[in-house]
């Protein structure tokens, strides 16, 4: 059976100018950090070789600590200028090492090697300032009821202005691993070693997030299309 459309006809949009206020993630800085790590790994079986060795950085904390401001106009909020981003997470490795036996299978060795570091951000290095409400706190005492000389010590009024902010955040973009890798006590060749002892020098590079309200210029479109039932 041939179905035949009523009406075929174009999607016309149509377009307005507008300056809407959107509320989306910005990026605020994006920064990377040299990190030192020194890490003994046991081995058990004993080793003669290692194979290889392949790496993942994991994050476990991206955090931003303001210290230093500027107030927007006369408002309670303010933009960050000067804050320290402490990062932490661990060193996902994979160890493939040979043993002693002649014809024995590679060895397979996963182990979690934590980090931690931290960075001073300064104003020049912002992308988009972070902004921080501050809350209030005030507090009022009073005078004894009958003896003007003496306050009261059980009567307050206390008065709270709480803001609430949107926490910044972080993103892994990625890591750069320079590593060198031996026993602790030299061997002589096909000798076996129980404990691999790592010097890692590691570049992790994170971007760090915050949702902020911008004013954005665009065009708002609105498609126009027929009902399908114009003759």
């Amino acid at each position: 059976m041939q179905q035949i459309p009523v009406a075929d006809n174009a999607v016309v949009n149509n377009e307005s100018l507008r300056l809407p206020i959107m509320k989306v993630p910005v990026v605020l800085v994006e920064r990377s950090l040299q990190i030192v790590v020194e890490a003994d790994i046991p081995l058990n079986p004993a080793a003669t070789e290692i194979k290889r060795v392949t790496k993942n950085a994991f994050l476990n904390q991206v955090k931003l600590v303001p210290v230093q401001f500027a107030q927007i106009d006369d408002t309670n909020f303010f933009e960050v200028r000067r804050a320290k981003l402490f990062v932490s997470g661990f060193i996902r490795k994979n160890i493939e090492y040979s043993t002693n036996a002649c014809q024995g299978v590679l060895q397979d060795r996963i182990v979690e090697v934590p980090f931690a570091g931290f960075a001073e951000i300064t104003a020049g290095e912002f992308l988009t300032p972070p902004v921080i409400g501050l809350s209030d706190s005030k507090k009022a005492y009073f005078l004894n009821d009958t003896n003007g000389e003496v306050p009261r010590l059980d009567k307050n009024f206390f008065a709270n202005s709480v803001t609430y902010n949107e926490q910044p955040y972080g993103e892994l973009i990625g890591a750069n691993f320079f590593e060198l890798d031996f026993s602790p006590v030299t061997v002589a060749p096909e000798g076996q070693f129980g404990t691999l002892r790592e010097k890692i020098v590691m570049d992790v590079i994170v971007k760090v997030l915050q949702v902020q309200q911008h004013r954005v210029a665009s065009t708002r479109i609105i498609p126009t299309f027929g009902t399908g039932l114009d003759c």
